[in-house]
């Protein structure tokens, strides 16, 4: 008999599963930055203060982010567990950490793609190794643009013409920030860590060295601990790159952006694709608004992801689900 609490009417098996799922979803140095509060008709969905990255995030536009795919994977295991979930961005009457509340008044059946993205939750990976020179089919293509729509958000798709610019911007902003002592602390402090660790990345999942010639690949998660490169295994020079973007700028638009982010990265392991994201130039202010005039001035750029088909890749670590709750009389940022 599990002493897990009990959610939604379902057993504590059954409402620790939808927690383990939910923490399942990517986030910005897999910092899971996202707490979850079990009611008897409702699960609230906070963002966990402890978990910033002041210098990185300093707006926590990436930490709603992040928390915003932790909900679309709530989403998707409440209806594997037969319940239609209804969603309350930013409920009103909620604490300010409160970013969203799952209720499920009924009953439901899941549809049968919804039940596709369920099954892909624990296949979804980060994948930092070179991906093959293999161009990505334009009916997959549609598929992520698809998945992206269907959460309210825009993907746009990179043209040849404008990849110069995107590399130049992302070039830009990788050292910008590696230029800021502070970045560099922050970022040590959740990479290379070791195997036994639940949070962070590994150095087992980092990706092989980086060399100069790597165009997209830049960002370094390894704490000095890289994998060497293997021989002839350079970094694709034509990824598929995707810029995820919101139609607004605000609390509510970043975590709409989220849900849409998970969808499509789980559209993508269906699909037998791997990704990672490109975020720093989106991290950096300049960079960010210039990638914005690329696009056009009326999106806001939320992230840049890489997709193409990838080896297989281990795991990041997550935290065990009853380490993110937070209990009925305890603040949920103490």
């Amino acid at each position: 008999m599990s002493d897990f609490p009990s959610a939604l009417g379902l057993s504590p098996e059954q409402t620790e599963e939808l927690v383990r799922c939910a923490g399942a979803a990517p986030s910005l140095h897999n910092r899971q930055p996202w707490r979850f509060r079990l009611l008897p008709h409702a699960i609230e969905l906070h963002g966990d203060m402890q978990r910033r990255l002041p210098v990185a995030d300093p707006d926590d536009r990436e930490l709603r982010l992040g928390c915003g795919a932790a909900l679309l994977n709530l989403r998707l295991a409440v209806e594997h567990a037969g319940l239609r979930p209804v969603i309350t961005l930013l409920p009103s009457l909620a604490g300010p950490s409160v970013l969203a509340e799952v209720r499920a008044p009924s009953r439901g059946t899941a549809a049968a793609a919804d039940m596709e993205l369920f099954m892909a939750i624990p296949a979804r990976r980060s994948n930092r190794r070179p991906f093959r020179d293999v161009p990505v089919p334009a009916g997959h293509r549609r598929a992520l643009v698809q998945a992206v729509r269907e959460e309210q958000a825009w993907l746009h798709v990179v043209e040849r013409s404008e990849r110069g610019r995107l590399e130049g911007l992302v070039h830009r902003a990788h050292r910008a920030q590696m230029a800021d002592p502070r970045f560099r602390s922050e970022l040590a402090r959740w990479t290379g860590r070791g195997e036994g660790a639940e949070e962070g990345v590994p150095a087992s999942a980092a990706g092989p060295q980086r060399e100069p010639q790597d165009q997209w690949v830049l960002r370094d998660f390894s704490g000095g601990q890289a994998q060497p490169r293997t021989p002839g295994k350079e970094f694709e020079h034509d990824p598929l790159m995707v810029v995820l973007c919101s139609y607004e700028d605000s609390r509510a638009a970043d975590l709409q952006a989220g849900q849409a982010l998970q969808r499509m990265l789980l559209s993508a392991t269906s699909l037998g694709l791997a990704a990672s994201l490109v975020s720093q130039v989106v991290e950096v202010e300049e960079t960010q608004h210039e990638l914005r005039e690329l696009l056009g001035g009326g999106l806001r750029p939320q992230t840049v992801v890489r997709v193409g088909y990838g080896s297989p890749t281990p795991p990041t670590p997550r935290r065990d689900p009853a380490e993110m709750l937070i209990g009925s009389a305890e603040p949920a940022n103490p």
